[in-house]
């Protein structure tokens, strides 16, 4: 597919595949389409996450000019590497692209940043500057969040905490941006009516809403095998002794994670496992839950929002505002660590259990700080 384009303007591409990478990018792309004469906005999906990605595409009212349909079932991640660096250079080699924004730590990133380097196209980074500092934890994000930063030309850091990460990696301050995190601006997307519609979804399944619900996810390559079973291990005591509790889960597609969930847990009259949910209706339930247990990023940062208490399944995060804040806690995949911190949320009240922190994340403007800088780079 070739595109012609006002050579009066910048035609930025954005490049995503995920749904956490759509979430955090939608809010950039509608700023920078309120500026027709300044930016022609070019939209490839990988489709790393082909659902999910399309789905989430879709919410925000947006469509992608490239579809890559990069996934194949149990597929390795040198194999989606090389499909994925193959596609983006086509796009590349038939479109004029003046620069290429990416958003956070995926395959999709990495290979975006590669192939606008490979082209000499400047690369911009949003969600820049996070760090754990083991390349195991996560795996792989950390090492493919650390090699975009090294072709970086901007980085969009959320927070002083990343920048100071990045400086001591050496890149100018010139280059950093700290502008907050994206997702904060993606929650005020969310109108009466479509929250509604997520309230009637959950209405219709009559899985019960209320102050005593718990949600639940994991899907991270690193807590597969026998991590996944300890986290399972600890839901199901949780149920049992909770038994006047909600437990949802939406459950991700992959198989690793998806079997054991459904086998281990598909029988419990208070566990409602769900296909993954739309962004709205996941909101809505971090909006509602009395407690969280995750092993995602952006719920970290969106759940804060809320006032909602969140246990992070992860034994290292990139996210430490979060937890230095005590807006979230660090439980990895340890059984008696879960359910200890669990009890301590779930034996009280839930108007006991509310966080009076503001948000360490952002404060739903950072798109605008984005676009600002975009156009002082190309002054």
């Amino acid at each position: 597919m070739l595109l012609l384009y006002n050579v009066f303007m910048k035609n930025i591409i954005f490049i995503f595949g995920t749904r956490p990478e759509i979430i955090k990018l939608a809010p950039v792309i509608l700023t920078l389409k309120k500026y027709p004469e300044s930016y022609n906005v070019i939209i490839c999906n990988t489709e790393q996450q082909k659902e999910l990605s399309n789905q989430t595409l879709a919410y925000f009212g947006l469509k992608a000019d490239f579809n890559l349909d990069s996934m194949r079932e149990n597929q390795s991640l040198s194999s989606i590497q090389s499909r994925l660096l193959t596609s983006l250079d086509e796009v590349f080699n038939n479109n004029k692209i003046d620069a290429t924004i990416v958003q956070g730590d995926t395959m999709t990133v990495l290979c975006g940043a590669l192939t606008s380097f490979y082209h000499r196209i400047p690369v911009f980074h949003v969600e820049a500057g996070l760090r754990s500092y083991d390349i195991y934890e996560p795996f792989p994000e950390e090492v493919m969040r650390q090699m975009t930063s090294r072709v970086a030309e901007l980085h969009f850091a959320p927070t002083d905490v990343n920048k100071e990460a990045l400086l001591k990696e050496n890149i100018h301050s010139d280059k950093i941006c700290v502008v907050g995190n994206t997702v904060i601006d993606a929650l005020s997307c969310l109108s009466e009516s479509v929250i509604n519609d997520a309230r009637e979804f959950f209405a219709e399944k009559n899985i019960i809403v209320d102050d005593k619900l718990v949600l639940i996810t994991a899907h991270r390559r690193e807590n597969h095998g026998e991590r996944i079973d300890r986290i399972i291990d600890a839901i199901s005591y949780l149920a049992k002794k909770y038994q006047n509790h909600t437990f949802v889960i939406p459950v991700h597609p992959n198989p690793n994670v998806k079997n054991k969930i459904e086998k281990l847990l598909g029988s419990f009259a208070n566990i409602h496992l769900l296909p993954p949910l739309d962004y709205p209706k996941l909101v809505y339930l971090m909006k509602n839950a009395k407690l969280i247990l995750t092993d995602s990023g952006g719920i970290q940062e969106e759940a804060p929002t809320f006032a909602c208490p969140t246990l992070v399944m992860r034994y290292e995060t990139e996210r430490k505002e979060g937890i230095d804040a005590g807006v979230s806690k660090l439980v990895g995949a340890d059984y008696e660590k879960i359910v200890a911190e669990s009890e301590k949320i779930l034996s009280l009240p839930k108007e006991q259990t509310r966080l009076s922190v503001q948000n360490p994340y952002g404060d739903g403007f950072a798109s605008e700080r984005i676009e600002k800088s975009l156009r002082k780079y190309f002054v």
